[in-house]
């Protein structure tokens, strides 16, 4: 496996288990936060650092009708 796919699968092994660390939906899982939650994130700036990273993602995701590829996720994060 190259490093680029290594770093890519690890990154989404960390978003499968990542909890919002704050708000309304503190504690739930990211890739099961509301769409128009993560909407609203895109159209006010999401917050610094590796969180958003993820929601970025997340948003990507969902934006783009994917949310299936969280299933395997969510059976390899126990």
């Amino acid at each position: 496996m190259d490093k680029n796919r290594k770093v890519n699968h690890d990154f989404l092994l960390e978003l499968a288990s990542a909890r919002m660390p704050f708000g309304r939906y503190r504690g739930r899982l990211l890739i099961d936060l509301p769409e128009p939650y993560v909407v609203w994130f895109a159209r006010q700036g999401f917050p610094q650092g590796r969180l958003g990273d993820m929601m970025k993602t997340i948003y990507e995701i969902k934006a783009n009708g994917l949310e299936y590829l969280f299933e395997p996720l969510r059976k390899n994060s126990g």
